[in-house]
């Protein structure tokens, strides 16, 4: 099976061996510092929250008014990653970065049921993944083919209009359980086994230099075949270098339970995720506070 250019190729992981192993006692640090940002329960109740196709894009910069004062500097703009005025440092950006991970595979009556991500997939097997973060960011996915190239495969302008802008919580379904037809719903082993690499980058900025929203929308538009995007040398190298930097994992013991219904409800209308419901299977967290980029690789296992 090769990995597509559409969103649709990403889905099948096993974490990388290179990441640190952790016991019983450290998977629950891990697992509780992730899961302590979610919503109460009752903040989740109730909710009514309509399907935004454009959540994925990054909110507005917002414009303070100036002050009367005659300091220039408190004319300021608040943006992403950025602590706003009124806030103490370190309420922003003081957590350490979580990305989490759910693989999901379809049973035989058609259901989605938790599985191992380290397990071996052959021909016929269906799959679709659920990815969530602790913090606000962006979440870019690459993909390399038995060592080849890297290329971009999220974000993708048939998708969300190019967007990649994740909120705490709010889970990201790959691919929709929305889609029209039931061959888009999953992703499916073909019988051409291969070496699939992903690399998961969670930021809280916008990497430099790699086009999303419009500007990927306006590129691809451009194309009169695929658009692939490949990362320049320099930013690969530092998503290398940031690939090293130390983190925990806290990884399922078991598997095999049911996608529940606040899970659908929370990928397809935008739904924060509360600290009652499951927690996802894989949870990757940076060791340091003051790490802005989470990158964490996850290996295809197609025999």
């Amino acid at each position: 099976m090769k990995i597509k250019t559409m969103f649709l190729g990403l889905l099948i992981m096993s974490l990388a061996p290179a990441t640190q192993a952790f016991g019983q006692g450290q998977d629950e640090d891990v697992r509780g510092a992730f899961l302590t940002t979610r919503q109460k329960p009752a903040q989740n109740s109730g909710k009514s929250v309509t399907t935004d196709p454009q959540r994925r894009h990054r909110p507005k910069t917002v414009e303070t008014k100036p002050s009367t004062s005659m300091d220039n500097s408190s004319t300021t703009a608040t943006k992403v990653g950025e602590t706003p005025r009124n806030k103490t440092p370190g309420q922003v950006a003081s957590q350490k970065i979580g990305l989490g991970l759910t693989l999901f595979a379809r049973d035989s009556n058609g259901l989605a049921a938790r599985v191992d991500p380290s397990r071996e997939f052959r021909k016929g097997d269906r799959v679709r993944l659920l990815l969530e973060t602790n913090t606000a960011g962006h979440l870019y996915i690459f993909n390399t083919t038995n060592g080849g190239q890297p290329v971009m495969i999220y974000p993708d302008p048939a998708l969300d209009n190019g967007g990649n802008f994740i909120q705490a919580h709010e889970p990201v379904e790959l691919p929709s359980s929305l889609a029209s037809q039931e061959r888009l719903r999953w992703l499916t082993f073909d019988e051409h086994a291969g070496a699939e690499k992903l690399y998961l980058v969670l930021t809280r900025e916008p990497l430099p230099g790699v086009p999303i929203e419009d500007d990927l929308v306006t590129y691809c538009r451009e194309k009169t075949t695929n658009c692939p995007i490949h990362p320049r040398p320099e930013l690969w190298a530092q998503i290398q270098k940031e690939l090293n930097a130390p983190v925990k994992i806290a990884k399922a013991q078991t598997f095999g339970g049911a996608e529940t219904n606040v899970e659908r409800d929370a990928t397809t209308r935008g739904i924060g995720l509360s600290k009652e419901d499951p927690a996802p299977s894989v949870i990757t967290l940076t060791a340091s506070s003051s790490t802005s980029t989470l990158v964490t690789t996850v290996d295809l296992i197609h025999k």
